[in-house]
């Protein structure tokens, strides 16, 4: 079913969710989920473009996985740089602005060499921006945000503080993606999420696809987005009083 574009999230952001179980299942290890993990997302990058997405942010690495075994966390350092290194050229052909977002502290120079790197190479892209969230948490985005506000001595407000979340120039989520059959926001974009759309999938992310993604989307295009307003307040709304 064709969506049609004024229905479609101009921000959609994704936990994703699910890569250790769907190899488990196969009785592979781990990390082969997360290894596909990295190829679902290339497909749906360009799905969101061709559907006239503009951002699209993801939750790649959070502050809390560095307690996973770390045979596993190298393995993910690994995937990330190889990734990077193997797809740049693409992302640029395709026109996606890569950011990475999240605290640089604990990473290898190696990895935060790529980050750089690819961020440097994309920032006159325009297409899409993919915003990857990795030693990401809600909780140390406002936190950071507070702490920098602090420190300047400007007054913390609402509108001080979220001009000062990693995710300020791309703006809050319009819908907010889980796969994987959980439904909980973990400690992602949670300033950010507080008028978002919220979609669940049972769906585990290495067998997510472009049905799902329409799924979502249709989801999103059929909830009426009030904002604390009446339906009668909204814009194009019938004025029925008499």
């Amino acid at each position: 079913m064709a969506i049609a574009l004024e229905s479609v999230p101009r921000h959609i952001a994704i936990v994703m969710d699910g890569n250790g179980r769907w190899a488990s299942k196969r009785f592979l290890p781990r990390i082969a989920g997360h290894r596909q993990g990295v190829e679902v997302l290339k497909r749906v990058v360009r799905a969101c473009g061709v559907r006239g997405v503009s951002v699209l942010t993801v939750f790649a690495f959070s502050s809390e996985n560095w307690k996973r075994p770390v045979d596993e966390v190298s393995a993910l350092m690994d995937i990330l740089v190889v990734a990077l290194s193997r797809e740049l050229n693409q992302l640029k052909k395709e026109g996606v602005q890569l950011r990475f977002i999240g605290s640089r502290e604990g990473l290898s120079e190696r990895v935060k060499q790529s980050l750089k790197d690819a961020e440097l190479a994309t920032a006159e892209n325009h297409s899409l921006t993919l915003n990857v969230c990795f030693n990401y948490g809600g909780r140390w985005d406002i936190v950071n945000a507070a702490q920098a506000l602090s420190a300047s001595g400007e007054a913390i407000t609402e509108e001080s503080l979220a001009r000062r979340l990693s995710t300020f120039v791309t703006g809050d989520p319009d819908l907010i993606v889980r796969t994987g059959g959980e439904m909980r926001l973990s400690n992602f974009v949670l300033w950010q999420s507080a008028y978002s759309e919220l979609f669940f999938s049972e769906v585990l992310w290495p067998d997510f696809d472009e049905t799902t993604l329409d799924a979502a989307i249709q989801a999103y295009a059929s909830r009426e987005r009030r904002f604390g307003m009446t339906s009668a307040q909204l814009p194009g709304a019938r004025n029925e009083a008499t």
